[in-house]
């Protein structure tokens, strides 16, 4: 395991008007691992994973107080490039929304707003991609259809693919899998686990399974607090906190 914090969040709190939805939250996030974050629903889980590439930002009367630094770096403060951060943190929602583009539009979208016209280039980016998404094989041949044409398990994979297109450092993906069978469920699972080789990799689950079978280490989220993090095993097997135990052996939630 890493030794690395590759984001270190530090008395992390966010308001929605008057509801404060984050109660002073810290968190090392360490590179090249997959760091689970589960908990019941509205915990603060998806608002949370929001705030390391800074999508609250797009919400009316956020308001945010704490650190959240990538690689030393605070990306709140005023001067920072969203752009450049989103490039550096990419995301990948809960329901599929590729673009109604063809599908090699789809992962060439990203490249072209960040200056790559070139044909031969894109063409790069886009078959790496979509073979780093492991989808290459079921779509090379037809590039041009549209992305939306394509089942829901594969939609997940291009946008996991349009995601990776911009060679992002850290890959946040809020309840991936939530919206698709149990066949493509199990396809997304094997990605994550070869993607974390070359990205670090944060995942917002409802399901304790998945977030035992591909996490390295499990954040427990209650009430907008972080109750307890640690590796996977030790959460799932001995953890420290009375909540932590009742919610994994489904005592609530």
């Amino acid at each position: 395991m890493s030794t690395q914090p590759k984001i270190k969040v530090e008395n992390l709190k966010l308001w929605y008007g008057d509801f404060e939805a984050l109660h002073g939250v810290d968190l090392d996030i360490y590179e090249k691992e997959v760091t689970a974050f589960i908990g019941p629903s509205g915990c603060g889980k998806s608002t949370f994973i929001k705030t390391l590439n800074r999508m609250n930002d797009l919400v009316e009367n956020v308001k945010i107080e704490g650190t959240v630094e990538l690689d030393g770096k605070d990306i709140y403060k005023k001067k920072t490039d969203l752009n450049l951060l989103r490039k550096k943190v990419g995301m990948v929602f809960q329901q599929p929304n590729p673009f109604p583009k063809s599908i090699y539009d789809n992962v060439a979208y990203g490249p072209r707003t960040h200056g790559i016209k070139k044909k031969s280039e894109l063409d790069e980016i886009v078959e790496k991609s979509l073979r780093q998404a492991a989808i290459w094989d079921e779509v090379k041949d037809h590039l041009d259809r549209n992305a939306l044409s394509i089942s829901g398990g594969q939609q997940q994979r291009i946008c996991i693919a349009r995601a990776l297109a911009v060679e992002p450092e850290v890959l946040l993906m809020d309840e991936p899998t939530s919206a698709l069978d149990p066949i493509s469920t199990a396809k997304i699972e094997e990605l994550v686990a070869q993607l974390k080789n070359d990205y670090t990799i944060v995942m917002v689950t409802h399901n304790m399974q998945q977030a035992s079978r591909v996490s390295d280490r499990t954040a427990f989220f209650l009430n907008g607090h972080i109750i307890e993090t640690d590796t996977t095993r030790k959460i799932f097997t001995n953890p420290s906190e009375k909540e932590t135990e009742n919610y994994i052996s489904g005592r609530f939630g």
